[in-house]
C-alpha cells in the first residue's frame, strides 16, 4: 500500500512533465510550419512587387523619353556629346546646339551612322549661338522652337572651366565664366519656359559640378564644370538619362569620396574646411618646388 501511494504522485508527475514535453515540442513545430509556409511567400512577393514595379518604371522612363523633345546644350564635346548618343538610341527628338556648325553637323553624322539604337530614332537638328552673346540666344530660341513646336526636355550642359588661385583670377575670366555657366542657360531657360509653362509639361536639366556643393581648391571662378569627379562622361551621361527618365529633382553623380565630402560639408564643416586647407597648402607647395 505505501508503495503504490507513493508510486502514484511520482507518476502523475512523469505524465505530466511528458504532457508538458509534448506541448513545447507541438508549439515549436507550430511555429516552424507557419514559418515555412507563411514567410517564404511573403518574401517571394515582397520580390515580385519590387521586380515589377522596377520593371514599370524603365517602362515609364522609355515611354517618357521616346519621342520626346531633347535640347542639348554644349552637345559637341565632353558630357554633352555623350548626352547626345544616349539620347538618340532612346529615341528622342533631339536638338542639338553649340557654337561649332562644322561639329554639330560631325555629331549629326556620327549619331545617324550609330546602330546602338534599339528604337526608332530621328534626324537631330542642330542650332548654332553663343550662350555668352543674348541676342543670339532669342533668334535660337525661335529657332529651337520651329524645330519640332514644343521642348520637353532642356538640358543645360555648355560651360567653359578654368583653374586658377582668386588672386591670380582677373574679373574678365570670371565674367566669362559666369556669363557662358550661370547667366546663359538662366537667359536660355526663361526664353523657352513660356512654352514649357503654356503646355503645363517640360523638364529643365541643370548639369552641374560636386564643386556647386563643396569647394575645391584652385577653382574659385569656376563652379559649374559638367562631368562628375573620378568618372567618364559616357557614365555620367546614362545616369543624366535615367534620373530624366524618372524625373529625378537632384542627383549626385560623383564617387565615394566626393559625395563623402558633401555630407562631411553639412556635418562637420570645421573638419571639411581643415582638409580643403590642407589640401590647398600641399598643391600651392607642389606648385612652387
Amino acid at each position: 500500500m505505501d508503495e503504490r501511494a507513493t508510486s502514484g504522485p511520482e507518476m502523475n508527475h512523469s505524465v505530466g512533465g511528458v504532457d508538458l514535453k509534448q506541448k513545447s515540442l507541438l508549439k515549436v513545430g507550430v511555429m516552424d510550419f507557419i514559418t515555412s509556409t507563411a514567410i517564404l511567400p511573403l518574401l517571394c512577393g515582397c520580390v515580385g512587387i519590387f521586380s515589377l514595379f522596377k520593371l514599370l518604371q524603365r517602362l515609364r522612363m522609355k515611354a517618357y523619353l521616346r519621342n520626346a523633345v531633347v535640347v542639348i546644350t554644349g552637345a559637341t564635346s565632353g558630357l554633352g556629346r555623350e548626352c547626345a548618343k544616349v539620347f538618340y538610341a532612346a529615341g528622342a527628338r533631339l536638338v542639338l546646339c553649340g557654337r561649332n556648325r562644322e561639329a554639330l553637323d560631325e555629331l549629326t553624322r556620327e549619331l545617324a551612322a550609330s546602330q546602338a539604337a534599339k528604337v526608332q530614332t530621328h534626324s537631330p537638328y542642330t542650332v548654332t549661338f553663343d550662350l555668352t552673346d543674348p541676342g543670339t540666344i532669342v533668334a535660337a530660341t525661335a529657332e529651337i522652337l520651329q524645330c519640332f513646336g514644343h521642348v520637353d526636355v532642356l538640358i543645360n550642359n555648355a560651360g567653359v572651366s578654368y583653374r586658377g588661385a582668386i588672386v591670380d583670377t582677373t574679373m574678365d575670366v570670371d565674367k566669362r565664366v559666369m556669363e557662358t555657366n550661370y547667366f546663359g542657360p538662366i537667359a536660355l531657360t526663361k526664353a523657352l519656359l513660356p512654352s514649357m509653362i503654356q503646355r503645363r509639361q517640360g523638364h529643365v536639366v541643370a548639369i552641374s559640378s560636386i564643386q556647386g556643393k563643396i569647394s575645391l581648391p584652385f577653382r574659385s571662378a569656376f563652379m559649374d564644370e559638367k562631368t562628375a569627379q573620378g568618372r567618364s562622361p559616357v557614365e555620367v551621361a546614362r545616369d543624366v538619362l535615367a534620373a530624366v527618365g524618372k524625373r529625378k529633382k537632384d542627383v549626385i553623380l560623383a564617387d565615394l569620396l566626393p559625395s563623402l565630402a558633401v555630407y562631411l560639408r553639412t556635418l562637420a564643416p570645421g573638419l571639411f574646411f581643415s582638409l580643403m586647407a590642407s589640401r590647398a597648402r600641399k598643391e600651392r607647395k607642389s606648385k612652387t618646388c
